[in-house]
């Protein structure tokens, strides 16, 4: 099944009275289940993409389908609902609110989705576990190490049982091996639940991980790579 479908995808923005081409025309699909990355050095239009992806910017031109539904013709709020229920997002900066203790961070989403406290409950539960944060419910994120709050991070994008999970640059902030701990939880999460991942980055390591590797160079894509035997 298609999740993503972007179609002559352009994007471009006015910058001190010059216009930035950020995306040239970018054709790309994603299936579900897939792990994959889109690589590039700074200013390629790899985190564009992905925010266009996650209907956090508006497209200037191509057609994008996210979940089999055109992000070009809903309107603000039908977006908000798209992303509330079909999207889970992993940032750099963790994006935690640092008022909330664990559980609240997590469950959150689940409460701006109207789901019974018992339900909200359970599933906060189980995610808990399934990151490896069970005993840390209460913990604020001031209290966490990095990977201690990119764990509650992936837990809350989880938590809504989404079709797609957009991660963007999500080891830029961590160690190598504090990364690739993430990276591992990650990969079994895909496996074990089938969730459909898509990474910005550009950290080898996560490059490494992908099972499928798209190149992104100057707002056009440079290479398109699924990896045999991962």
């Amino acid at each position: 099944m298609t999740v993503v479908k972007a179609e002559n995808v352009i994007k471009d923005y006015g910058l001190s009275g010059q216009t930035v081409h950020a995306l040239r025309g970018i054709d790309l699909e994603f299936q579900a289940g897939e792990f994959a990355a889109i690589a590039g050095p700074s200013g390629s239009g790899k985190s564009t993409f992905l925010h266009l992806v996650g209907c956090l910017d508006t497209l200037t031109g191509g057609v994008m389908m996210v979940g089999g539904s055109d992000a070009g013709k809903l309107s603000r709020n039908e977006l908000a609902i798209l992303r509330r229920q079909k999207i889970g997002f992993i940032f750099q900066a963790y994006n935690l609110i640092p008022v909330l203790s664990v559980e609240e961070n997590i469950s959150f989403p689940l409460t701006l989705l109207g789901i019974e406290k018992k339900e909200v409950k359970e599933r906060t539960e189980r995610v808990l576990k399934d990151v490896g944060l069970e005993g840390m419910a209460k913990r604020r994120p001031k209290e966490m190490s990095g990977g201690q709050q990119q764990r509650v991070a992936i837990a809350r994008a989880l938590v809504k049982k989404p079709a797609l999970i957009l991660a963007d640059e999500p080891t830029a902030n961590l160690d190598s091996t504090i990364g690739r701990e993430i990276l591992e939880l990650m990969l079994a999460l895909n496996k074990s639940a089938g969730t459909t991942f898509i990474f910005s980055t550009h950290d080898q390591m996560v490059m490494d991980y992908a099972r499928r590797l798209v190149r992104i160079r100057d707002g056009k894509i440079e290479s398109d790579e699924v990896k045999e035997g991962i």
